[in-house]
């Protein structure tokens, strides 16, 4: 294993409450990226799994960027962490100053917004690899279920992320994100529900 990836775990582990869950999620989701692809390169070797290809050739294609993006969605969630706590540290506000409470709300709305958008990011993945299970190569497919898994994991942590955070501030930008989550994530658990259908049929388990 290499050192970097050794950094990263260090970094999660230390003292520090940066990087933390919604960073992970996103690191997740960066691994579940990676297995949907490795998958997807197995299943294009082999004219036997033509059905999978035109997915497979759609999550090859977008995994360079796919990958980048997540792992750029966990260093925003540290960041909005960060500029959270720098809120809270502003002196408070006296007399009728607003400009704490309203910097503390800005960045707390952020915060929420940036796990919100991990977990449609594995909502997206998601439902390739349903579409990918039905026809990829079967010798990989529980490389493609734990990619699935990852996913929704992913968005699940992202899920309790968004959640901490808006129940600290109110107004209808909050309800948009808390629905947002919402749909993200039932439709997520719909669409995990008919993906480990597919694949216990498959495997005959």
């Amino acid at each position: 294993m290499n050192d970097g990836y050794i950094s990263i775990l260090n970094s999660i582990a230390s003292s520090n409450p940066t990087p933390g869950g919604g960073s992970v999620a996103a690191l997740s989701l960066a691994h579940a990226h990676s297995l949907a692809t490795m998958v997807s390169h197995l299943t294009l070797k082999s004219d036997k799994w033509s059905e999978g290809h035109g997915i497979a050739n759609m999550i090859v294609q977008d995994s360079d960027e796919r990958i980048d993006e997540a792992i750029t969605l966990a260093e925003k969630d540290a960041l909005a962490f960060d500029a959270v706590m720098a809120a809270y540290r502003l002196p408070k506000d006296e007399d009728d100053s607003t400009k704490r409470s309203d910097a503390i709300r800005e960045a707390t709305i952020v915060a929420a917004l940036a796990p919100l958008e991990t977990a449609q990011a594995a909502h997206s993945l998601l439902k390739q690899i349903l579409v990918l299970c039905r026809g990829c190569n079967s010798n990989a497919l529980t490389d493609l279920a734990a990619s699935a898994e990852l996913a929704r994991t992913s968005a699940i942590i992202a899920q309790m992320n968004v959640r901490i955070n808006t129940q600290y501030v109110s107004g209808n930008d909050v309800d948009t994100i808390e629905h947002d989550i919402d749909i993200v994530i039932t439709d997520c658990e719909k669409i995990m529900s008919e993906l480990r259908d597919t694949c216990t049929d498959r495997l005959g388990w």
